[in-house]
């Protein structure tokens, strides 16, 4: 129990290190931009003046470490922006202030997260199970004629842009046989039916994509476990074959692949651009996307920082896993 708390501690503080570097290195690179977002709230005409108040309002009139200082404050103990009667409270945890869309960040987050958890999370869990099953039943049947039509479709996969399958699957799924919506999103509180049927086939997008990879390197993997020492003990001592497969080799081929999982689930988290705007979905992508295009700098902050914060706590998860599938990793 020691052992595991010391493993579980040891990597939450990482996690915090990491997110402090990620913090301090995202804050950096936007706000010592040559651009001022407060001129996009400074109104027309917008003279000297008005810069200044906007700037000093806005708090972009302090030197850039005291913003970010201002920043980490933020989030553990609210900010107010001015003074007066015109002032702006954001409650903790306050990931910024978008001044363009009078929102505090964390509720433009809150809104947009749904979207973008529903699509990564349906479409990982197609492209992992058909990914992995793919490549495995391509292994066992090495050579054949089954395996050269599985590594051609997964080639296809990994060569095609996301943005041309998605056309693609609208122009076919869509418009010539009408049977899923090419757009929009429904709630799943909503309506249960209704939100599975709208994400159908950015999932089944996303999946033929990123199955591809998981389908080539399961097929590796299980190659050069099938030629293992032990799995060839399994199968002389008379084990039946699906019990070397299922138990033995499937075991070791899950390992790197829980690694890249973790990894594509984390970054995926954080906003799947390309797939959103074809699909016309309002997820974090697109968010990001448009903060880009209005130079809104606290949007960009703390989009940035989620999506970190993603990809750290998928690692987090697979070193747990790893633990599980893995005996030799709980000494480490």
């Amino acid at each position: 129990m020691n052992r595991a708390l010391r493993f579980v501690g040891g990597r939450l503080g990482g996690m915090l290190v990491v997110l402090l570097v990620v913090s301090f290195a995202t804050f950096a690179v936007f706000y010592l931009l040559p651009t001022d977002p407060a001129r996009m709230s400074c109104g027309k005409p917008c003279t000297p003046e008005n810069l200044a108040i906007a700037r000093q309002f806005m708090g972009f009139d302090k030197p850039w470490i005291q913003q970010y200082l201002d920043f980490l404050g933020g989030i553990f103990g609210g900010r107010t922006f001015g003074t007066g009667a015109t002032a702006i409270v954001c409650s903790a945890p306050c990931f910024g202030y978008s001044f363009q869309q009078s929102e505090p960040v964390l509720s433009l987050i809150g809104d947009r997260l749904p979207v973008t958890v529903s699509l990564a999370i349906g479409a990982s869990i197609i492209w992992l199970v058909a990914g992995v099953a793919t490549g495995v039943f391509s292994a066992l049947r090495r050579g054949k004629a089954a395996d050269r039509v599985a590594m051609t479709v997964t080639l296809a996969g990994v060569s095609a842009p996301a943005y041309l399958v998605g056309l693609l699957g609208i122009l076919l799924f869509g418009f010539s046989l009408d049977v899923v919506p090419v757009s929009g999103y429904v709630a799943l509180a909503q309506s249960p039916v209704d939100w599975a049927w709208h994400l159908v086939l950015p999932w089944l997008v996303l999946a033929f994509i990123n199955a591809a990879v998981y389908a080539r390197l399961s097929r590796g993997q299980m190659l050069e476990i099938l030629g293992e020492d032990f799995i060839r003990t399994a199968r002389a001592v008379g084990l039946p074959e699906r019990t070397v497969i299922g138990k033995y080799a499937l075991r070791n081929v899950l390992l790197p692949v829980i690694t890249v999982f973790a990894v594509d689930l984390g970054a995926l988290l954080g906003g799947a651009v390309i797939t959103e705007r074809v699909f016309a979905l309002p997820g974090l992508g697109g968010l990001m996307v448009d903060a880009v295009h209005q130079v809104d700098l606290p949007v960009l902050m703390g989009v940035t920082l989620f999506a970190a914060f993603f990809v750290i706590l998928a690692n987090f998860v697979v070193d747990v896993l790893y633990g599980v599938l893995d005996p030799r990793a709980r000494l480490t």
